[in-house]
């Protein structure tokens, strides 16, 4: 029995032992399969990087055989660069050649521009010289700026045309031609003046004759008042009369007509100053202010509508002054940027306003009686006239030439 509890704890003992022995085992066993699990994670991780690795490999293989081929498609033999060479010398040859001869052309060029530009020069001179000689003999007083103008024209050609002209020459021949400008004035002023004083002389011989002419007629007329006077006086046996009366006051009217024809005749400046239009001939608003010395300065008016104009002037005012030159020259100073022809301040054309005329007169002579608005009548019915109507006026006038009149004595 007793061997049978001993071997019954032996067997325990032993079954204990074997326990805590296989206990250990399968702690160390589970040791290492947790140690194995983590190798096998290990493992696997490896493995992808060496997947990724070799997928790296892989791509880097195909680049590197992608260079290698575009490498050896660049890739020049040595027979290829000798004979790029050997083109690239004859190019270079063929190259000095053709500068060589573009510098021998450059130079053959240079020459041929050289005389070129020699032969412009003396040929620019040549016209600009008598281009400005046959300018300074055209130019005239009325003609300054067309002639400044042509000159600025010839100028500018030339410069187009390589002849140049330096700024400083064309300042001297701009200021020549004022120069010779103002020696053509000048001279024309001359004749003017000796022109304007032969038509003095002969406007005074003519005023000299309507005066003499007026007091022959004025003597007359005292000549046959004192008759008449003289008989009613006679007839009146030294009792007064009416008709004395009135021819003593008629004769004492005549001989201060005489005396006022007199004093006329003494004064130098006196005459009248008109202010005259003509629309048929230069349109609206062109007035014509002139001076007269005539003692009946209508007839001047008349002058001025002779034949060289198509219709005859129309009297806008007639002023009698004391001094009618210096209202003359009043009225042109002050209307002298309304002068039409601005070349000739000789002329005496203005565009303007009759008012403004009129407002210059008051301010330098006084208040004067003038039309506004002038009839202007072969004019008005030269427009509105019928073809009927003017075709019996031409057969009036073809009538009276056949009958050899005058129209001037109609």
């Amino acid at each position: 029995m007793e061997y049978v509890v001993i071997a019954v704890l032996a067997f325990f003992a032993g079954g204990l032992g074997v326990f805590f022995v296989l206990e250990a085992k399968r702690k160390e066993l589970n040791k290492q399969k947790v140690r194995m699990s983590a190798q096998s994670e290990r493992l696997r991780e490896t493995e992808q990087k060496l997947n990724s690795a070799a997928s790296d490999l892989e791509n880097e293989k195909v680049r590197l055989t992608s260079a290698r081929k575009d490498f050896e498609a660049r890739a020049v033999s040595y027979t290829e660069l000798r004979d790029e060479n050997a083109i690239l010398k004859r190019d270079l040859h063929n190259l000095d050649v053709n500068v060589r001869k573009l510098q021998l052309d450059r130079v053959q060029q240079d020459q041929t521009q050289n005389i070129l530009d020699q032969k412009i020069k003396d040929v620019g001179s040549r016209y600009l010289k008598d281009t400005v000689k046959w300018i300074g003999g055209s130019l005239n007083q009325n003609n300054f700026a067309s002639c400044k103008q042509r000159l600025q024209d010839v100028i500018e050609r030339c410069r187009a045309a390589g002849f140049q002209i330096p700024d400083q020459e064309e300042i001297a021949l701009i200021a020549n031609l004022k120069t010779d400008y103002e020696k053509a004035v000048r001279s024309a002023f001359e004749r003017e003046e000796q022109a304007r004083i032969k038509a003095q002389i002969r406007e005074e011989q003519l005023r000299q004759k309507e005066i003499d002419r007026e007091l022959k007629q004025l003597e007359r007329e005292r000549e046959a008042i004192r008759a008449a006077l003289e008989k009613a006086l006679a007839d009146a046996k030294g009792q007064h009369s009416e008709e004395v009366e009135r021819l003593k006051a008629r004769l004492a009217e005549a001989e201060a007509k005489s005396q006022r024809a007199i004093s006329q005749a003494q004064l130098t400046k006196s005459g009248h100053v008109y202010v005259i239009s003509n629309i048929g001939s230069f349109g609206d608003g062109v007035f014509k202010v002139g001076m007269t010395r005539r003692l009946e300065p209508q007839e001047r008016i008349r002058e001025l509508s002779n034949a060289s104009v198509p219709f005859p002037f129309d009297v806008h005012a007639m002023i009698s002054s004391d001094d009618a030159p210096t209202l003359e020259n009043t009225l042109h100073r002050q209307l002298h940027r309304t002068r039409i022809n601005k070349t000739n301040p000789r002329k005496e054309f203005f565009k303007t306003d009759i008012e403004s005329i009129i407002q210059i007169v008051k301010e330098h002579h006084g208040d004067v009686q003038y039309l506004a608005d002038v009839e202007a009548l072969q004019y008005r019915q030269s427009v509105s006239m019928t073809d009927e109507d003017q075709e019996f006026i031409e057969s009036v006038y073809d009538d009276l030439d056949e009958e050899e009149i005058p129209v001037d004595e109609i």
